[in-house]
């Protein structure tokens, strides 16, 4: 379902952040539809995949909220530890507040996204490398672009701050 270690396409554009490259991933699947199969609409198994843009755009936290029932909005480690038992999710001790995140929406609600999706703003533990959130603490610009239930896409506004970056390698260093 995920392979990070193969990738299609890399692409990096200076001066350009996570809304544009949603925008442009939006016109190269459009374009890409339309030049293999003269339609946006392509069956893909039981479904019918719609790749006319533009695509809805949900953040991670507000996808919990839909499809977990959860809102994890400002909960420390530990409730999110408490909801992972509750949901009968398994976890380990090593899993900080991000990677928990992650891993609720990984096994709630991923599944769920069939027509294309962006799932946006990331836990800043998740996103070592990518850029603060402009207007919300902790998260990150960042998005995957589901597709059937799978991540097709993984894109975020580069972190090109060396004080910020310091921090965070730091932080990983200290655990």
């Amino acid at each position: 379902t995920h392979n990070p270690e193969f990738t299609v396409m890399e692409i990096y554009v200076a001066y350009k952040d996570y809304n544009w490259m949603m925008k442009f991933t939006e016109e190269i699947m459009e374009k890409v539809a339309m030049d293999l199969y003269a339609t946006t609409k392509v069956p893909l198994g039981d479904n019918v995949i719609d790749y006319s843009a533009p695509y809805r755009r949900i953040s991670m936290t507000d996808a919990i909220k839909e499809y977990a029932d959860i809102d994890i909005t400002g909960m420390s480690e530990d409730d999110l530890r408490k909801e992972c038992d509750r949901l009968g999710i398994g976890h380990w001790p090593s899993m900080g507040k991000g990677k928990l995140i992650d891993h609720i929406f990984g096994e709630k609600c991923e599944h769920n996204f069939i027509q294309p999706t962006f799932i946006i703003d990331y836990p800043q533990e998740t996103s070592p490398l990518t850029k603060k959130h402009r207007s919300m603490e902790g998260l990150t610009e960042r998005f995957e672009l589901m597709v059937n239930g799978k991540e097709l896409a993984n894109a975020y506004s580069e972190l090109n701050d060396p004080i910020d970056q310091l921090e965070r390698f730091d932080q990983v260093r200290k655990g």
